[in-house]
């Protein structure tokens, strides 16, 4: 009886009982995985049938739900679950931002008010999220397709950066594409903030936290102080930059411990330097936008700077944010504090100056900004929202064809129920970070708006589950935060995805993305350009895919074999890697894009240009090249499934020799701007296609 009790428990809190899974059939979930999860959730599972009851009686009583969420013009229906045959419900009415109250109908505001509801001397609110019905990404894109180049920033290092890629690289790059080759937008990596000491995670996609960005992006010499240092200072400056400008002239892997530790020294030069007037009121002008926030984050990195990056492992007085401790220690630590505080305003301005070099250059979209699915769970937003976070769960993913023992992205969740109660306020403000220098942004794993699989700490990856999550209030949340910012949303929905999740993005704006080895029939050929979705960006792999030319030789089939990563032999792979390359080589011979002498493993750059000939076919309103593709780059930025067995997220640019490629050689050298206008050169001629 228990377990049908559990059963029922977990179905009434969007907790998936059994699911599909990717070879179609049907996986039904331990009760040791509901027990945990539910656990997570907040209740108490040692009696199933008491829990029950009891969450069924509160659900009674309750005159509102966590959070409303309505769409413009229509009014807000909450449910009540309470309400008998007759029950006409509680009296309900709206309160906005400036206090004003109105009854709750079809022309609310957009924006995050609060909901009133009141029957028999009981009271209660929620908040009320009045979201757009739509985005419009045409609006943003200027009403016709763009293309643009899709990159790892810190890859791209060029002669004046210190050994990675920063925002005047990205700024440059944004220009030079957009006035010399039509591009319209430029899409990067996560610039999610990171350790505030050494060892520096270098997975983009694991930050300490997505509301702030990273240091390590800082152009030293573009902090206006730096002019105003006296030579020696300035002298001091350089000689920390000198060996790491000599190290990114070549291939070897990226040293962000190295470059933090001289970029940290040089920033705290300047955070010492004078500012004008000027200089000083628009910091304080910046300290007073961000508010608490700022302070909570600049807290905890002065705190993990002397206690380590888990603040799970600190004394227990300073895991809760809200503490007296915490306080008391910030004022104790109040000039690290400032100093983390300062630095964000630094990352602020370098941020707008490159999307506004973007845009002043021609680009309808500009910067695209990358946004992660989740963080550490010992890091600063772990921390600062710990209590919209789920606790003894991870976020991953089930079983499927490429990973068949499942995955574990050791990331907190959102808490569903917890979240709606704070009005999706944390998921908001991640999201305006993101969106406030930029065109638009691209939405890691955008299924997790509707539902996510989570993992029991200390379990293996399939033996997770899926939790739902209320998705009218996360689509909302998301598309309200992007019609306030003029953004456009990209959602990266590949994977083991519903259909019906697909046409609700599309039916609210959110562009898909769509990769050219992914779009094949059910029996494996490839699909027709005009079968293409067009809501969508369009690209030939991710950065989780070898390079084309990697692709077209089958190099990842030996790199994974020399990891261990195959399922079945590696000639096998190899011979489906094989045909795959031979179906798509056959459609571009038909399409008139390739030469049906190419070879292409001896001949990439022929290929390369061959494939973008075809996604400037498709109707997709974007474009994404690769920049690795278009220097023909042959190593994987990273290999899904590794963590130490290959150097993930630290591979520099390079050729297709293996020479490192610098931003003002891919800008200056005639030859190598030649090449790149070759690999282009369908785009380029098809700069607007009607859908």
């Amino acid at each position: 009886m228990s377990d049908v009790e559990l059963t029922r428990l977990a179905q009434e809190h969007a907790v998936a009982t059994e699911y599909r899974d990717w070879r179609g059939h049907t996986v039904r979930v331990g009760a040791d995985t509901l027990r945990c999860v539910l656990t997570a959730l907040g209740l108490d599972v040692s009696d199933p049938k008491a829990a029950l009851r009891e969450h069924r009686e509160r659900e009674a009583r309750r005159l509102l739900p966590p959070a409303v969420v309505t769409r413009h013009g229509h009014p807000p229906r909450p449910p009540t679950p309470g309400r008998a045959g007759g029950d006409t419900g509680p009296e309900t009415w709206v309160e906005l931002d400036d206090g004003a109250r109105l009854d709750p109908g079809p022309d609310l505001p957009l924006g995050v008010h609060l909901l009133h509801a009141e029957r028999g001397g009981a009271r209660e609110r929620c908040p009320l999220l009045v979201v757009p019905d739509r985005l419009d990404p045409g609006s943003v894109l200027g009403g016709d397709r763009q293309w643009g180049l899709m990159l790892q920033l810190y890859s791209l290092r060029s002669r004046a950066s210190w050994g990675i890629g920063d925002l005047r690289d990205l700024a440059e790059l944004a220009d030079w594409s957009a006035r010399d080759l039509g591009a319209g937008f430029t899409a990067i990596n996560p610039v999610h903030a990171t350790e505030p000491v050494p060892p520096i995670e270098p997975s983009p996609y694991l930050p300490v936290s997505r509301r702030y960005a990273s240091p390590l992006f800082i152009r030293i010499e573009d902090v206006p102080e730096y002019a105003r240092l006296e030579p020696e200072r300035r002298e001091e400056i350089q000689r920390m930059a000198r060996p790491l400008r000599e190290q990114g002239r070549t291939a070897d892997l990226l040293d962000r411990d190295a470059v933090w530790r001289a970029k940290r020294a040089a920033l705290a030069i300047l955070f010492d330097a004078p500012r004008t007037p000027e200089r000083h009121a628009a910091y304080q002008a910046f300290l007073e936008r961000e508010g608490v926030s700022l302070v909570e984050f600049a807290t905890w990195s002065a705190l993990a700077e002397e206690h380590g990056t888990d603040y799970r492992c600190w004394p227990s007085r300073l895991r809760d944010v809200s503490s007296d401790a915490v306080g008391a220690e910030a004022l104790r630590r109040w000039p690290e504090v400032e100093f983390h505080r300062w630095m964000q305003w630094i990352l602020d301005e370098q941020l707008a100056s490159a999307h506004v070099s973007a845009r002043t250059a021609g680009m309808p979209v500009g910067i695209l900004h990358d946004v992660a699915v989740g963080v550490q769970p010992g890091g600063a937003e772990a921390w600062m929202y710990s209590q919209a976070l789920a606790s003894g769960v991870t976020v991953g993913a089930p079983p499927d064809e490429f990973n068949q023992r499942g995955q574990d992205w050791a990331q907190p969740p959102w808490h569903p129920t917890r979240l709606a109660e704070y009005g999706y306020g944390p998921f908001r403000q991640v999201l305006r970070q993101a969106m406030r220098h930029a065109g638009g942004i691209r939405a890691d794993h955008a299924a997790g708006l509707f539902r996510l699989w989570w993992v029991p700490e200390g379990a293996s990856p399939d033996q997770g589950t899926y939790v739902r999550y209320d998705h009218e209030g996360m689509v909302g949340a998301l598309a309200l935060t992007a019609w306030e910012t003029g953004s456009l949303v990209v959602g990266e929905d590949l994977g083991t995805v519903e259909p019906w999740v697909r046409d609700h993005l599309t039916q609210r704006g959110v562009l898909g993305t769509s990769v050219l080895w992914f779009e094949r029939h059910d029996d494996g050929s490839p699909r027709r350009p005009e079968e293409w979705r067009r809501d969508c960006l369009a690209t030939v792999a991710t950065h989780d895919l070898p390079p084309v030319a990697s692709y077209l030789s089958s190099e990842h089939i030996e790199l994974r074999e020399r990891l261990g990563l195959l399922q079945r032999p590696a000639h096998e792979e190899r011979a489906v890697a094989e045909r795959l390359v031979r179906s798509w080589c056959a459609v571009l011979v038909e399409l008139g894009e390739l030469s049906p002498e190419t070879d292409p493993a001896s001949e990439p750059a022929a290929v390369v240009r061959a494939l973008h000939g075809y996604l400037a076919r498709t109707p997709a309103r974007m474009v994404g090249v690769a920049l690795t593709d278009v220097v023909g780059d042959r190593r994987m930025q990273n290999q899904p499934g590794t963590t130490d067995e290959y150097p993930n997220w630290r591979i520099p640019l390079t050729n297709a020799e293996g020479e490192p490629v610098l931003l003002d050689e891919l800008i200056a050298d005639p030859f190598l701007t030649a090449s790149v206008r070759r690999a282009l050169r369908p785009l380029l001629d098809h700069t607007s296609i009607e859908g």
